[in-house]
C-alpha cells in the first residue's frame, strides 16, 4: 500500500516538472560509486592458500548481522617479513567482495607492521561505501589483522618447536 502510494506521489512530481525518469532498474547501481562495482565485476586475487603452509596466515571472519563471511590469506617473505601475497575469497554482497579484493591489494608489498595499521575508514572511503554498508570495510580490516595474528601465531609455534627440538638434542647429547 505505502509503496503504490509512493510511486503515485513520485509519477504526480514528475509530472508536473515534466520530467521523464529513468527505469527502475537503473536506480540501485547508481547507489555503488564506480571503484565497488568494478572490484565486485572484476576482483583482484581471488583464491587460497594451503592454510598449512607456514608462510601463510588465515583471517577468517564474519557478520551474523548480514550473513557475510569473508576470508584473506597472507603469504608472508619470512626472511623479510614483507607480504608477497594475497588472496580472499568471501561470502556477500557486492561491498563485501570489493572490500576484500581492496584489502587483498593493499596488504600486498608491506611489512606486517605496516598493514595492520589499515582502517576500515580508508577502505571505506576509498570505496566511497554509503554508511549502511560499513561493516564490509569493518569486516577486511578484522580480516587483515586476522590473517596477521594466525602467521605469528603459526611462526612463534614453529620457532617454540625448533627450540623444544634444540633443547631435546642437547639433553640427548
Amino acid at each position: 500500500m505505502q509503496r503504490l502510494a509512493s510511486k503515485r506521489l513520485v509519477g504526480l512530481l514528475q509530472a508536473s516538472l515534466n520530467v521523464t525518469s529513468r527505469p527502475a532498474q537503473v536506480l540501485p547501481g547508481r547507489l555503488y560509486h564506480e571503484r565497488v562495482i568494478e572490484h565486485y565485476d572484476k576482483p583482484l586475487n581471488v583464491g587460497s592458500f594451503d592454510k598449512n603452509d607456514p608462510a601463510v596466515g588465515t583471517g577468517l571472519v564474519g557478520a551474523p548481522a548480514c550473513g557475510d563471511v569473508m576470508k584473506l590469506q597472507i603469504k608472508v617473505d619470512e626472511e623479510t617479513g614483507k607480504i608477497v601475497d594475497a588472496r580472499f575469497k568471501t561470502f556477500g554482497c557486492g561491498s563485501a567482495i570489493a572490500s576484500s579484493s581492496v584489502a587483498s591489494e593493499w596488504v600486498k608489498g608491506k611489512q606486517l607492521e605496516e598493514v595492520v595499521t589499515i582502517k576500515n575508514t580508508e577502505i571505506a572511503k576509498y570505496l566511497s561505501l554509503p554508511p549502511v554498508k560499513l561493516h564490509c570495510s569493518m569486516l577486511a580490516e578484522d580480516a587483515i589483522k586476522a590473517a596477521v595474528k594466525d602467521y605469528e601465531a603459526k611462526r612463534t609455534k614453529s620457532n617454540g618447536s625448533a627450540t623444544a627440538a634444540t633443547a631435546e638434542k642437547a639433553a640427548d647429547a
